[in-house]
This record gives C-alpha cells, sequence and structure tokens, in this order.
C-alpha cells in the first residue's frame, strides 16, 4: 500500500511564496525562503523540543489567515509557535508594525545586559549582537539601576555571568533532553528570575558542555577559552573522532597549530547538529587526536566571513544612523544663487586675508 504524502501549505511571507508540510510553523516556512526573509529568533532552536515563545523577537503580522478564512489576526504572533494554514499571507520586514515591535524588544533585552562586548568571549558570534545591530539604537531610556549578580562557578569547566542573561531557557532545556539528570534551572519569579543551581550544585553530567554552545549570549562560558583568543583571529575546521559517547564530529578552532577551544558543528541558523561530550570538547586538544575533514564553512552570521558589520552595504552605517537619530535637517529658504561676495558690506572685506599674506 502507498503512502500518501501529506497535502503541501501555501504560505506567503514577505511576497514570496513557500509550499510546507503541515504543522509547520511561520518561522521554520521562512527559513526555507532563506535568511534574507526568516525573522530573528533568541529562545528558539530547532533540536529542542518546546522551546521558544520566550524572547518575542520573532514577532510577524499575519495579514491573512488562511484561504478559507482571509481575516488578519488582531496582534503580532510569535513565528516560531505559530502554524502556517493554507493561504496565510505574512508580513515580516516590510511591515513598520513588526520593525517597531523588534526595536522594543531589542530595547528590554538590553536593559540589563552589560555592555561587556569588548571583554566577552560571545562577541563576534552574539546572536544578541547581530539582533542589536540590526535593530538596536545608539542611545538608551533606562535610568534605573540596572540587576547584577556574581560570577558563579558552575562546575569545573562552566561559568554562569548571569548579568548577561536573557532567560532563553535554552540551556534549561538542553539538559532536560540531552542528560539524565538537571540540576539547574530557573530559581525566583519576575525581575528576581535568575538561571542557577539549588544550594550551589555543581552540574558534572557528560554533555554539560553543550549548555556553552545553545546560549545565544555570554552568560555561559568555557572556562578553558576565557580571555584567549577573539572568534574572528581564530581559524575553525572540521574534525571527526572515534568517540564512544557522542558522535565525535566537532569544530576545532586553531590560534596557530594550538587548538584552543572544542565545540559542536552549527549550522547556518548558530544551532547545534549534533550534541558532544565533554571528553572531545574539554579534554581532547591536540591535533593528532582528531581526523582533520577541511576549514569549517562559515556561517552567515559570524563576523569571520569578511567582517560582516561593515560588509553589508544594504544597511547605513552606524555613523549615519546615529546622524539621522540625532541631527534635525535645517530649512534654509534663502536664495543661495543670488548671494555673491560683492553683496558683502565694505567692512567685511577689511577682515578678510589678503593673498599676499
Amino acid at each position: 500500500m502507498e503512502e500518501t504524502k501529506p497535502q503541501l501549505l501555501r504560505v506567503t511571507i514577505d511576497g514570496i511564496q513557500v509550499e510546507v508540510e503541515p504543522g509547520t510553523t511561520i518561522l521554520q516556512a521562512a527559513r526555507k525562503i532563506g535568511p534574507e526573509v526568516a525573522p530573528p529568533a533568541m529562545c528558539y532552536y530547532q533540536p529542542l523540543k518546546g522551546s521558544g515563545g520566550k524572547c518575542r523577537a520573532c514577532l510577524v503580522r499575519v495579514a491573512a489567515g488562511s484561504e478559507k478564512d482571509p481575516r488578519p489576526m488582531p496582534k503580532l504572533v510569535a513565528s516560531c509557535l505559530t502554524p502556517v494554514q493554507d493561504g496565510m499571507i505574512v508580513e515580516n520586514k516590510t511591515n513598520p508594525q513588526v520593525i517597531d515591535a523588534r526595536n522594543g524588544v531589542v530595547e528590554f533585552l538590553l536593559l540589563n545586559h552589560p555592555l561587556d562586548c569588548p571583554v566577552c568571549d560571545q562577541a563576534g558570534e552574539c546572536d544578541l549582537q547581530n539582533f542589536a545591530f540590526d535593530h538596536g539604537k545608539a542611545t538608551t531610556r533606562y535610568e534605573e539601576d540596572r540587576r547584577t549578580f556574581e560570577k558563579n562557578d558552575l562546575g569545573p569547566y562552566i561559568q554562569l555571568h548571569m548579568t548577561r542573561c536573557i532567560l532563553c531557557y535554552r540551556c534549561v532545556y538542553t539538559a532536560d533532553q540531552i542528560t539524565n539528570k538537571r540540576v539547574h534551572g530557573v530559581l525566583n519569579r519576575g525581575d528576581a528570575s535568575e538561571i542557577s543551581t539549588y544550594i550551589e550544585k555543581a552540574i558534572d553530567n557528560d554533555f554539560s558542555g553543550n549548555v556553552i554552545d545553545v546560549c545565544p549570549v555570554g552568560a555561559l562560558t568555557d572556562k578553558t577559552y576565557r580571555f584567549k583568543n577573539r572568534v574572528w583571529f581564530t581559524k575553525p575546521v572540521d574534525a571527526h573522532r572515534d568517540c564512544p559517547t557522542c558522535s565525535g564530529k566537532v569544530t576545532l578552532w586553531y590560534r596557530g597549530d594550538e587548538v584552543i577551544r572544542v565545540t559542536a558543528r552549527k549550522n547556518e541558523w548558530s544551532e547545534v547538529t549534533e550534541f558532544i561530550c565533554n571528553t572531545c570538547r574539554f579534554e581532547t586538544k591536540k591535533t593528532s587526536d582528531w581526523t582533520i575533514e577541511g576549514p569549517t564553512k562559515v556561517s552567515r552570521a559570524s563576523v569571520i566571513s569578511a567582517n560582516k558589520y561593515r560588509a553589508d552595504a544594504i544597511k547605513p552605517s552606524f555613523g549615519q544612523r546615529l546622524a539621522a537619530a540625532e541631527y534635525k535637517p535645517i530649512h534654509d529658504e534663502r536664495d543661495t544663487t543670488q548671494l555673491s561676495i560683492q553683496q558683502l558690506p565694505p567692512e567685511r572685506f577689511a577682515k578678510l586675508p589678503s593673498a599676499e599674506s
């Protein structure tokens, strides 16, 4: 008996139509089109079930719910949680209301986030850095005291900077779904919420290092790599080894001939394709331990690829955006064509320097 394929659903995002299977979300459908249409995501992580709906960065406007019911949805919706309907029309980067909402989301995410980019190990591959570059402002309206936390060691390999955390819950889902014993989570409520372990218990399972890879900011950092180098000065290569615990497929980060960091491989959306164990990540940092496959294909969101923040000619420079935000145009209605030096009063000529002097 032949299996019947599910009927594909047609959805139009920013004027581009794509066909997807039932159950696909708007965000997943947009990613099928490409990065030029896909909304940003700070909490959604496709390999982790249940992730999404926390950061509101992926809000879009549904201009038509479906072909049968073309009425628009009354409010902006989270594209990572909203399933596609046949005939749905979605406005993402073409809708001013969506752009304004995203600007507000960035502003809220940066309220308590410190300006640690010059010293943060995540700089250059930080999702929040990219998000703020696209939708952030040069100034802030926040005047209250920011919340701060002390640095906390979550075991021998991981350090938590809770001040940088945006509470995306990715690390919690990772520990829940790929380990047998999760010992950390979100404690307290409201603005007192924080990622922590109960009674300072260490995270010591074999896959604990993966919380570093899934963190979109620099809240969870690798203690063996801290302050060793900047990501744009390193050379990433794909490598593998026979590992009894995980797939053994990793990315090695070189500084000269030295392996200074080992991470799991990621796709173009900065999502881990296969999680790796702590032995591969922290304890195997010799080239002789690995089989080198070749240079890593650099992600679209990496500054390693020809300096991302300057190469994009479509976006205005920082100076242009700052000038547009701070300066007002001058409305001069004088007829400048009739103004000449002969019309200046004689006393003005006496103050002008002569050519001989």
